[in-house]
C-alpha cells in the first residue's frame, strides 16, 4: 500500500527502504531510550536504534518537514488478519486479550509513537491522525488498537487521569483485556472511589491517549509497569464503525 500526503510544512509516507525504518529506529532511540536514560540495552547490535523482531511485519509511518526532509515523528501499524490473529502483536507481550479474538474483521496496532521534541505541536499531532484515518479507512480495519504510554513509573502523578479513565473511558466488558504482565497498577480497582478532576486529568493525559479518547476509543482498567521504558502504558481500542461520524467525516475531509 502506498500512502503519501502533503499537509503544511509536512510530508507523509511509508518507509519504502531499510534506510527509511532504520531512520525512525534512530528517532525511537532517541525519544524511547536516550531521552529517557533508561539503561536498557538496544535490541539491535548497531548502537542508537530502537529495533525489536516486530519492525519487518509493520508499515512504518514517516512524517517529514518539507523544507528540511528532517524525519520529525513516526509510528508503526501492525496489520493483522482478523481478532484471531491478535496474539501476534506487541500488546499481546503485556495484556491477555484472548477476548478480541473474536472479531472477525482485520485489526491494526498502532506502535512506537514519537514526534521529534523540536517538533511537539498540534499540527504534527494532527498531520499524523489524518495520515492514521487514510491508512485505516482504506483497508476497512474494525478495530485499531495499541498501548498508551504516560511518562515514569509513579501511577500517583496520573490519579486524575486514571481516576477519569475509569469512570468514562473503561473497555467494554466484552472487550476488556485481563491482567498478564507481572508488574500493573489496577486503577479501576484502587482509585474506585476517587472522583476525578477533569481539568487535571486532561493536563496530564498524554496527547496520544487523548486523541483515541475522542474517536470514542476505550481503555484497559489497569495499566503495565513497563521498567525497561520507564513508563506507565494502558491498553487502549477505537473500534473503527464507532467512530462519532462528525469527527469521522472531519479527518477524512482532512
Amino acid at each position: 500500500m502506498r500512502l503519501r500526503l502533503l499537509r503544511g510544512r509536512y510530508n507523509v509516507r511509508l518507509a519504502e527502504t531499510p534506510e527509511d525504518v532504520r531512520a525512525a529506529q534512530r528517532l525511537r532511540h532517541e525519544i524511547f531510550i536516550a531521552q529517557r536514560a533508561t539503561g536498557r540495552d538496544d535490541a539491535d547490535p548497531e548502537a542508537g536504534l530502537d529495533a525489536d523482531a516486530f519492525d519487518t511485519a509493520c508499515d512504518h509511518v514517516l512524517i517529514e518537514e518539507r523544507k528540511t526532509g528532517k524525519l520529525v515523528c513516526c509510528y508503526r501499524l501492525l496489520p493483522l488478519p482478523s481478532g484471531a490473529e491478535i496474539g501476534k502483536s506487541y500488546s499481546a507481550q503485556f495484556y491477555e486479550l484472548s477476548n478480541l479474538s473474536e472479531i472477525e474483521g482485520p485489526i491494526v496496532e498502532m506502535g512506537r509513537f514519537c514526534i521529534h521534541p523540536d517538533h511537539r505541536n498540534a499540527d504534527v499531532l494532527r498531520v499524523a491522525w489524518v495520515a492514521m484515518t487514510k491508512y485505516v479507512s482504506e483497508r476497512n480495519f474494525e478495530l485499531l488498537f495499541g498501548c498508551s504510554s504516560f511518562e515514569g513509573n509513579d501511577a500517583q502523578i496520573y490519579a486524575d487521569a486514571f481516576a477519569l479513565l475509569r469512570e468514562k473511558h473503561l473497555a467494554p466488558k466484552r472487550w476488556l483485556p485481563r491482567p498478564k504482565a507481572p508488574n500493573i497498577f489496577k486503577f479501576a480497582k484502587l482509585l474506585r472511589l476517587r472522583k476525578s478532576n477533569p481539568a487535571n486529568a486532561m493536563r496530564t493525559m498524554p496527547p496520544l491517549l487523548r486523541g483515541y479518547l475522542s474517536l470514542g476509543g476505550w481503555v484497559s482498567d489497569h495499566a503495565v509497569i513497563d521498567r525497561d521504558l520507564n513508563t506507565l502504558h494502558v491498553f487502549t481500542g477505537v473500534e473503527v464503525k464507532r467512530v462519532p461520524s462528525r469527527i469521522a467525516n472531519r479527518l477524512r475531509q482532512a
